[in-house]
């Protein structure tokens, strides 16, 4: 019997995001497919915070738990995989896969996440999520009152500073370069006691992803129990962009208040389309994709 490749919906991405949309959907008895690698951005950080319900568990597990709970719903199919390219077709949309299947949806949705641009520093990329890390919502209650650098310059920092300010008063500001700060924003980092050092960064020793100093071009050293990272980014698949998607000046898919993206019939869902980097944001906006992909749908055929 050949397998049916056809779907109402197929959502590129199975983490949270992906996953809440593929949940909305099947409620609603929808044929879904998800597409997903099996390597969430995430998958280093020890523990998720900030998500009511789930506080301190680990990422895996809430995903491993939502996976086997959308997949209670007989009309909702899991593919690992990687999503290649994708393409408009007369009756929506067709995916094809590096493994050289093609999957065709009326609607689609991308919850494929952002890739984090690691810089050259050697010990960096290992203590990401862990101790090197980018929100204070997320992490910054379980390192408050210690020892804290924040690696940004100019606008970025004087942001972060301002956050993680609240949570530590023991704060350092590493721009790896000469620091990039107005009169009024050095009176307000003085005022809150808020170091700056101009040495650019070369290496974040570390035990097992727990930071213990950051080592400065010259080898002098200070310690730190972590360090705040603001980093750049780009979009961990290229098809939204290959489909005609709109970036915003950021590099987020660029999506209405419904996650709908510039291109109709496909939509965007989780740190792809928004600065607010969470597990919880990431389920709030995967439900509202789903639902919006739904009602299309439904006024599509009713």
């Amino acid at each position: 019997m050949k397998e049916d490749k056809t779907f109402d919906v197929i959502i590129v991405g199975g983490s949270y995001a992906g996953l809440s949309a593929a949940m909305a959907l099947g409620r609603s008895l929808r044929r879904v497919l998800i597409i997903d690698s099996g390597l969430p951005c995430n998958r280093q950080t020890p523990h998720s915070h900030n998500f009511i319900t789930h506080d301190g568990e680990q990422p895996l597990v809430i995903a491993q738990k939502a996976k086997e709970q959308v997949l209670n719903y007989p009309t909702v199919r899991f593919q690992q995989g990687l999503a290649a390219s994708g393409k408009k077709t007369n009756d929506g949309f067709e995916i094809n896969t590096t493994d050289g299947e093609a999957f065709s949806a009326k609607k689609i949705i991308f919850a494929t996440g952002i890739e984090d641009v690691m810089p050259s520093i050697q010990g960096f990329s290992a203590c990401w999520g862990i101790s090197v890390i980018h929100c204070p919502y997320c992490h910054g209650y379980e390192f408050s009152g210690k020892k804290t650098a924040i690696m940004a310059n100019g606008d970025r920092a004087l942001h972060l500073a301002s956050l993680v300010n609240n949570l530590t008063s023991n704060l350092t500001i590493l721009t790896s370069g000469k620091a990039n700060f107005e009169s009024e924003q050095v009176k307000k980092l003085e005022k809150h006691g808020i170091a700056v050092i101009e040495k650019k960064v070369t290496k974040v020793q570390h035990k097992d992803g727990w930071l213990e100093k950051v080592v400065f071009e010259d080898n002098s050293s200070r310690t730190f129990a972590a360090l705040y990272a603001a980093l750049p980014f780009k979009q961990h698949s290229g098809i939204p962009v290959e489909l005609g998607c709109d970036l915003t000046e950021q590099g987020h898919i660029v999506v209405d208040n419904f996650q709908k993206t510039s291109v109709m019939g496909v939509f965007a869902c989780g740190d792809n389309a928004s600065m607010m980097r969470s597990v919880s944001n990431a389920v709030a906006a995967g439900n509202l994709a789903g639902a919006m992909v739904n009602k299309e749908l439904v006024e599509e055929s009713f």
